[in-house]
Parts: structure tokens; sequence; C-alpha cells
């Protein structure tokens, strides 16, 4: 089974994933490594704000997140912080952020369907008000989180109605006032049969 952890910068995603692999040894963590394609893409300096460029980025992404799947499907259980789901989100939304109407999903549909076919068993959408997560991304000193004000304008609008409106088992958590400990427990919650 896989288990992916979703939700915008700064709502607690690594923490939780970090938390859950230390009260359930047994499941293996694979974590976003987005260094490879980000020298790539730096490589062939490709601009995202161009469509052919764009679909090049993607094409390099859902490449990178299918190598990542293929490396972990085979194990028993497996925790994500951002699966499939996030890359095939980011695809199809990223260009409506910057107000372009560009047909990604024609220009890349080979590439999206065998995406698809990597997309976790579950997914935990973590969720927090707006405020809530200017507040942790203040306090969390370790990340610059460059992208954060753009994210949280212009794609987490985008991302919380595309989260919703899954039918494929898309868990809500809204993670205000709680302690990690707590949104685990509330994971626990809603896998019960698989946290045992």
């Amino acid at each position: 089974m896989i288990i992916s952890i979703q939700g915008s910068m700064a709502v607690g995603k690594t923490t939780l994933v970090t938390y859950l692999q230390n009260i359930i040894p047994e499941a293996y963590v694979s974590y976003e490594d987005i260094g490879p394609v980000v020298e790539e893409v730096s490589a062939r300096e490709l601009d995202k704000h161009l469509f052919r460029d764009y679909v090049a980025i993607q094409r390099l992404w859902i490449q990178h997140e299918i190598k990542r799947y293929d490396k972990v499907k085979d194990k028993p259980l497996v925790l994500m912080d951002f699966g499939a789901e996030e890359i095939e989100f980011y695809t199809l939304n990223y260009p409506l952020a910057i107000g372009e109407d560009w047909d990604v999903s024609g220009a890349l549909s080979e590439e999206i369907a065998e995406l698809r076919s990597c997309l976790p068993d579950v997914i935990i959408f973590l969720e927090a008000s707006d405020d809530t997560l200017k507040e942790r991304r203040i306090a969390d000193k370790s990340r610059r989180r460059q992208f954060f004000d753009f994210q949280l304008e212009r794609l987490l609008p985008l991302k919380r109605a595309w989260f919703k409106q899954q039918d494929r088992g898309v868990h809500m958590i809204n993670t205000d006032d709680l302690s990690v400990e707590e949104v685990a427990q509330e994971v626990l919650k809603v896998l019960p049969n698989v946290f045992i």
C-alpha cells in the first residue's frame, strides 16, 4: 500500500512523514527529491513560462516520478512525501495559475496516462488556514520557500479544489491547532487496518 501525504508548503507533510516513520518502523519512506530535475532544467535553460519548455520540464518531472514509484511499488507499506498525484496536479494546473490556457493534457497525454498508473492507494491531504501556513512558514527557519507566496495565492486555491473533487481515496485532515502527534492520530483513524 502506498500512502501519500499531500498539502501546501508549510502544512507539516515532511514532519508528519518523519513522525509516522518513527511509530511505524516497518513503513518505507520515500521523500520528494527535486534535485536531479532542477539541475537538468537549469542545464537545458528551460523556461516554465514558455509552453514548449513547460512541456519539456513536466515530461522530466513525470519521468522522475515514475522512476520513484518503480523503486517502491513492491514494498508492503510506503509513506510518500508527495506522490504522483502532485506531479499530475501541478502539470495540469500550473498554467492556470499563471493565466495560461495551454493544452498540456494533449501535449503530454501518453505521459500523464503512465503517471496515473503510479498514483498512491491513499492520499492524506493536510489542510490548514492561510494564516496558519504563514505562521508555520515563519517559524520554520530550515527552508527558504521562495515559491511560498505564489503557491499560497495562486496554486493552493486550485489545489484545494482539485483534491476535494478527486474520487480516489483522498482524506482531508485539518491541521490547524493540532500537534504532529494529533495529526498522526487522525491519520491512524483514517487507516486503522494499515497501522495495527
